[in-house]
């Protein structure tokens, strides 16, 4: 129940196997060949195939291993995480959209987990918390992407949230729905258990 990176601004997030749009480069091992057991021909140089099948539900077919790039696991002090909403007020019926924004400020390259495992987001009123997006998330997958030095991506999925208070209690029951009439709510995010440098205020009508 989270998003997934893009590369933004000649640069480039999630949430699980949600792309972080042309974002990082995604860092997989393309599954083995099936070997058949009936005797076939060696194939000539014309029909060998060039290049891994793609995994089922991905966009892109898995990188060649040997011209992946790898690096180092991200430190929390190469990062800049940042809270994003699409608004900054929501009339009557309009749900706010969520989204992370991360940026590899070190001058290395560097891997981070930006799956839906490693996605927090969460939205306040003051000290009271509302909702949480772990509360009710299944399926949590990771997604290990470089990032290369001065890059910066956001999620391109934002994430949805419905306007009412979350609990582990009631994923499948009815809940409490959040005050409007100008009520001011804030959003914060964390990735790879990195917390974001900011918190995105917005306000429900």
């Amino acid at each position: 129940m989270l998003v997934v990176l893009v590369v933004v601004g000649g640069l480039v997030w999630l949430f699980v196997a949600q792309p972080w749009r042309s974002a990082a480069q995604s860092i997989t091992t393309p599954s083995p060949t099936p070997t058949s057991q009936t005797p076939t021909a060696s194939p000539t140089p014309s029909d060998a195939p060039t290049e891994t099948p793609p995994t089922e539900g991905a966009e892109e077919e898995a990188p060649n291993p040997e011209l992946t790039p790898t690096a180092d696991a991200c430190l929390p002090g190469d990062l800049t995480i940042e809270a994003l909403t699409d608004q900054q007020a929501y009339a009557a019926g309009q749900n706010p959209q969520l989204s992370i924004r991360l940026a590899n400020r070190s001058d290395r390259d560097c891997t981070l987990n930006v799956g839906t495992s490693a996605q927090s987001f969460t939205v306040s009123s003051g000290s009271d918390v509302w909702w949480r997006s772990t509360d009710c998330q299944t399926e949590p997958s990771d997604m290990i992407v470089l990032l290369t030095a001065g890059q910066e991506t956001t999620s391109s999925a934002p994430l949805t949230w419905d306007r009412t208070r979350s609990s582990v209690d009631t994923c499948d029951g009815d809940r409490p729905s959040a005050p409007g009439g100008g009520a001011t709510y804030h959003l914060t995010v964390s990735i790879g258990g990195i917390a974001s440098t900011n918190t995105a205020p917005f306000i429900l009508q």
